[in-house]
């Protein structure tokens, strides 16, 4: 769920055009319109994403354009007051996110193609800190996942397949403003094989603590 690689557009908080994305936004404006739970408002945008992954006009062909070096982002949709924003991100393959966390609730769904993700824990022993992977999946159209943060989930995005891999990503903040929805990123340096670790248990990068 990273976006560093933000397309810029005209207009800071553009509206989402397709048919489909209309639906979907005035559904999530219904939302957020009566609700203040993260917890809440991403399982809602959770199960109405689900099926608007199905519609083959979901995004216009301006939002599903990659980049040569680097996997892209595209604002599709800003909620008025910034309530949360609507992303598409498009790999190309072999094209990767960084390894980063969140700063607020997001919502993934992929549209197209394969993405793999794969999840880390942060561990520190004396001091130092490295990550060991926790998981890998592979998602296809269709699938759907859900953050809410302080709920760790130290991750990478790639495109797992050999065609063009695109999602739409609902985050909980103005992404007009803030730029990302990333708040930390983790040097692929600081992976580690579990065979290295010596019996630590992981921490939380937000508080520094065991995590839960």
């Amino acid at each position: 769920m990273a976006d560093h690689a933000l397309q810029l557009v005209d207009d800071p908080r553009p509206e989402g055009r397709t048919r489909a994305l209309r639906r979907l936004t005035r559904a999530l404006d219904a939302v957020v319109a009566v609700n203040t739970d993260p917890h809440a408002i991403a399982a809602r945008a959770g199960m109405l994403l689900r099926p608007v992954l199905a519609d083959a006009a979901l995004l216009e062909e301006r939002h599903c354009e990659p980049a040569p070096d680097r996997y892209r982002q595209h604002l599709v949709h800003v909620h008025p007051e910034g309530r949360y924003s609507i992303v598409a991100l498009v790999w190309k393959p072999g094209q990767a996110t960084p390894i980063h966390d969140h700063l607020c609730w997001c919502v993934v769904g992929v549209w197209r193609g394969l993405e793999r993700e794969t999840t880390y824990d942060l561990h520190s022993d004396y001091g130092a800190s490295y990550l060991l992977q926790r998981s890998v999946v592979e998602t296809g159209p269709g699938d759907v996942s859900v953050l809410v943060p302080p709920e760790e989930d130290i991750h990478r995005v790639e495109n797992g397949g050999t065609e063009l891999a695109i999602s739409v990503h609902i985050y909980g903040d103005d992404i007009s403003v803030v730029g990302s929805s990333i708040n930390e990123q983790f040097a692929d340096d600081l992976v580690r094989t579990r065979s290295w670790s010596q019996g630590t248990v992981p921490v939380s990068w937000r508080a520094g603590s065991p995590a839960s």
